[in-house]
């Protein structure tokens, strides 16, 4: 065996993230309907085991035994998200709750003290109801209650945090409304999708043009889910099946937050289709190329790998991307069966290398990757305790390609993992696990994973020592 010590940079961000509604719980603070919670009392059986989002981790009532958890597995710093339904609990708009602002203060408060850094976001998939009622991320004034909810909490909330973050994952509602059915409203119309995407990069424009008035010390920016795109070949077809795929993908959130434009071949595929957004100002150009992300997290899981469309298009059939290209099943390729991801740890280096070649090097840090995995209770030992080595592993091999493109002169600052306690995922609610704690259902019970004493351990070292055998290019050939 070959084992090097990976030692990071000084002051690397070693943490985790979750969001709001994934965590918190109702509670008692005042809180309107989300989409989530409307979606649940429409359709209980789209969630897995009917298990809805008022209780999952209580965090609301937990936080302070929470934030000493996030001590003892090793957290430097923390992505949360800032409820909007909780800040303002008549819909979205009107005055905001005094409670809400205590409890973010106080978890705030308790996270500084305990020196773990506040990463704040703003929006993770939690649209108020009453706002998707007047058009959701299809409207203008919701554009204007999101810019309203982001000023508030900028105002409340900017003495105490480190950076900011105007959206988790913004492709994932407008795959999941308009094309995929797995969000709320759950319309199959990509043209809608179009103008959702737009009055969303409008809407990331706008909080940071906002923010920048405020004159705070942290920095803003956006939180992409972000999927190197492999052809199955490289015959003509198969790469240009992959560009338009990457488009879609890829450059159709990342240039207009990061460099502030609209990618010129998407833009004229989508001309040709008639799938432009039609509601787009001057003003709203402008904007956009005026304020752009000044940091940026990458969330990455699995990457995406297509192939030249084999079949003539249903031409009835509603415009979806799929019309350009199918996806490629890899022979051979390394999954996670639980969740139906293919596992390739050197994605993450080609993700980072690209942000480093194409989008001039922005700071930016990994702010999700993880192994969701079903069943855990499996794995547990006589005390209690999971023992998760696959999840150490899978972290271990994905973090020693991190250190590659570290190398590699990458701008990266961190290293978020999904996530800290076993959270509510969703649709899945709890089917798949990712947490460095357990989380027992029934008493709410809290007990560090195998893989939390591992995290802790990382991070006091700011490094490990790794079998360099287990990377496909080994690091020592990538050093000749």
């Amino acid at each position: 065996m070959t084992s090097q010590y990976l030692s990071f940079p000084e002051n690397f961000w070693w943490g985790s993230a979750w969001s709001a509604e994934q965590a918190e719980g109702r509670g008692t603070t005042g809180k309107a309907e989300t989409v989530w919670e409307r979606w649940y009392k429409e359709q209980p059986n789209r969630f897995y085991k009917n298990i809805d989002s008022s209780i999952t981790t209580d965090h609301i009532n937990r936080y302070k035994e929470d934030v000493q958890l996030m001590k003892q597995t090793g957290h430097n710093s923390f992505r949360v998200s800032i409820s909007w339904s909780r800040m303002f609990p008549n819909g979205g708009t009107g005055d905001v709750n005094p409670e809400a602002i205590n409890f973010y203060r106080n978890l705030f408060t308790e996270m500084t003290n305990n020196n773990i850094k506040i990463f704040a976001n703003l929006y993770h998939f939690d649209m108020p109801a009453d706002l998707q009622d007047k058009g959701g991320w299809e409207s203008r004034l919701v554009v204007d209650a999101y810019v309203n909810f982001a000023k508030t909490c900028f105002e409340e909330f900017g003495d105490l945090v480190y950076h900011w973050f105007t959206f988790n994952e913004p492709l994932g509602p407008i795959l999941g409304s308009y094309l995929e059915d797995f969000h709320y409203p759950n319309v199959i119309d990509f043209k809608r999708g179009a103008q959702a995407a737009f009055f969303t990069i409008l809407a990331h424009a706008k909080a940071i043009e906002v923010f920048k008035k405020e004159k705070l010390t942290s920095k803003i920016g956006v939180i992409l889910n972000l999927s190197p795109t492999f052809p199955r070949s490289q015959n003509p077809h198969d790469i240009k099946a992959a560009e338009i795929a990457d488009l879609f993908y890829t450059r159709s959130f990342l240039d207009p937050m990061v460099k502030g434009t609209f990618p010129e071949k998407l833009v004229s595929l989508l001309k040709d289709y008639d799938q432009l957004p039609v509601d787009t100002t001057e003003e709203d150009f402008s904007c956009i190329q005026n304020n752009v992300a000044q940091i940026l997290g990458l969330n990455y899981y699995e990457p995406r790998r297509v192939k030249a469309k084999m079949h003539a298009i249903n031409q009835e059939s509603p415009f979806l991307p799929e019309w350009f290209f199918d996806y490629h099943i890899m022979p051979g390729r390394k999954m996670n069966e639980y969740r139906g991801w293919e596992i390739y740890e050197k994605g993450i280096y080609d993700l980072c290398l690209d942000i480093k070649n194409n989008y001039n090097n922005i700071e930016s840090f990994i702010s999700e990757n993880g192994m969701g995995v079903a069943d855990e209770e499996r794995f547990m030992d006589e005390s209690g305790q999971v023992i998760d080595t696959y999840r150490i592993e899978y972290i271990k091999d994905h973090l020693a390609y991190l250190w590659k493109a570290i190398d590699a002169g990458c701008n990266i600052k961190g290293y978020h993992l999904w996530t800290f306690i076993d959270c509510w995922s969703w649709i899945n609610s709890y089917k798949n696990r990712y947490g460095l704690v357990s989380l027992n259902l029934d008493t709410q019970e809290r007990t560090i994973k195998k893989s939390g004493e591992f995290y802790k351990q990382l991070s006091d070292d700011n490094g490990f020592y790794y079998d360099t055998n287990r990377l496909i290019n080994s690091i020592e050939n990538y050093k000749k």
